[in-house]
C-alpha cells in the first residue's frame, strides 16, 4: 500500500526518530513495574472484514494502570530532573531517580497538571514512585472514582467547578507560583512545548513495542495505521514514529476522533461550524507530527465510535461495523478524507488557549 499523501520535511519529525523514541523505551524498561503490553492479533475480525491481519496494541495492562499516558507524564518528569541536573535522561533509570542521593542533589519538585482521569494518575503514580510530589486538578463533573484513583497516589488532587481548560489554567498558574513547581501537561501552547514534546516521546514506548512485535508476528510494516485523536499527542507520537521510520513509504496513517469534538476533521470542511466548547487546545508538535506524517483525518460518525470496537476477537453480531476505519456501514456512516493535516497553533475551538 502506497501513502500519496504529501510529506513535509518539518524539524518536529525528528522528535519521534528511532533513536529518541529507545532512549524512552530504556527509561520505563528500568521501571521495576514495567512489562511490554500484549498486541492483540483480531484474527477473526479480520476474516470477517476480508483483509490479512489486524492488530491492536492492548494499553489495559500497563503498569497497572489500565491506561497508556503514564508513558509520557513518567518520561516528561525524568526528563525535567535529568535536564536541571545537567543530565543525559540514559544516567537517570528508576533507581537513581527514586534514591536517597538523587533527593539530596535534587530536591522534591512540585508536579502541577490538569486531568480527566488517566494523564492525572499517571503523573501522581510516577511522583509518588520517584518521591516527588504531584498536585492534580480536575474539572466539574469528574467520577468520583477517577479522583480515589489519583488521590490513592499520594497527590493533592481537587474537583473543580470549572471545565478542563481552566483547570490547565489554574495548575500552570499555581506551577508558576511555587518553588520548585512545574507543569506537566499532555497539551501544548506558545511558549509551552518542550514537555508536550517529552509526553510524545514517552508514548513512543507503546509504539515502538507494536513496531517491534510485529516482526515478531512475520509483518515487517504495517500498511494502515489507526489512531484516536484525542488532543493530538498519542496521534502525533505514533503518526511521527511511523512517518520517520518509513520515510519512502509510511503506512496510511488514519487519525480518528468523536463527531462531538472533531477538532482535526472540521477544518478540512466548507463550512467549519462552530466548535467552541467542544474542542481541547490541540498540542503543537503532536500537530507538527500528524502533519509531517501526511496521516488522514477520519471522523466516524458518533454512533460509530460508540459500537465500533464489538466483536474485536470474536465473529461481530449482527453484520454491524467491526470497525469503523476498515468497513463502511449504511447504520454508521465513515467520513474519511486523507489530506495533510495543518499544523495549528492555536486551540482549534476559536479563542487561543491563553495563561
Amino acid at each position: 500500500t502506497v501513502n500519496e499523501v504529501p510529506k513535509s520535511d518539518d524539524k518536529h519529525l525528528e522528535l519521534m526518530s528511532e533513536e529518541n523514541v529507545k532512549k524512552a523505551n530504556e527509561f520505563h524498561r528500568s521501571f521495576p513495574q514495567y512489562s511490554v503490553t500484549p498486541l492483540q492479533n483480531l484474527s477473526s475480525l479480520a476474516k470477517y472484514l476480508g483483509v490479512k491481519n489486524i492488530f491492536c496494541k492492548d494499553e489495559s495492562y500497563r503498569f497497572g494502570l489500565n491506561a497508556f499516558k503514564v508513558l509520557g507524564g513518567s518520561y516528561a518528569m525524568g526528563r525535567y530532573i535529568a535536564k536541571e541536573l545537567g543530565r543525559d535522561i540514559s544516567e537517570l533509570p528508576y533507581n537513581v531517580l527514586s534514591s536517597d542521593k538523587l533527593r539530596e542533589e535534587f530536591g522534591q519538585a512540585t508536579f502541577f497538571t490538569a486531568t480527566d482521569g488517566n494523564h492525572g494518575r499517571g503523573v501522581a503514580w510516577a511522583a509518588n514512585r520517584l518521591g516527588q510530589k504531584a498536585v492534580v486538578r480536575m474539572p466539574k463533573g469528574t467520577t468520583k472514582t477517577r479522583f480515589d484513583n489519583i488521590a490513592k497516589e499520594g497527590a493533592t488532587v481537587t474537583i473543580e467547578e470549572v471545565n478542563y481548560d481552566d483547570c490547565v489554567r489554574m495548575a500552570a498558574a499555581e506551577a508558576a507560583k511555587t518553588e520548585h513547581g512545574i507543569i506537566v501537561q499532555d497539551t501544548a501552547w506558545d511558549g509551552y512545548e518542550e514537555i508536550p514534546s517529552w509526553i510524545m516521546q514517552g508514548y513512543g514506548t507503546l509504539v515502538l513495542e507494536a513496531d517491534q512485535q510485529l516482526k515478531e508476528m512475520g509483518v515487517e510494516r504495517p500498511t494502515h495505521v489507526f489512531v484516536q485523536a484525542g488532543v493530538g499527542s498519542l496521534a502525533g507520537a505514533v503518526v511521527g514514529y511511523f512517518a520517520h521510520k518509513y520515510k519512502d513509504n509510511p503506512p496510511v496513517m488514519a487519525v480518528c476522533e468523536a463527531s462531538a469534538a472533531d477538532c482535526l476533521y472540521r477544518p478540512f470542511l466548507p463550512d467549519p461550524g462552530d466548535r467552541q466548547g467542544r474542542c481541547r487546545p490541540p498540542g503543537m508538535a503532536g500537530a507538527a507530527g500528524l502533519a509531517d506524517g501526511g496521516a488522514a483525518g477520519a471522523h466516524p460518525d458518533g454512533a460509530a465510535v460508540a459500537g465500533g470496537t464489538g466483536g474485536l476477537s470474536g465473529p461481530p453480531a449482527g453484520g454491524g461495523p467491526a470497525l469503523g476505519g476498515l468497513r463502511r456501514s449504511d447504520r454508521y456512516p465513515l467520513h474519511l478524507h486523507r489530506h495533510q493535516l495543518p499544523r495549528p497553533h492555536r486551540r482549534c475551538a476559536g479563542e487561543p488557549l491563553s495563561l
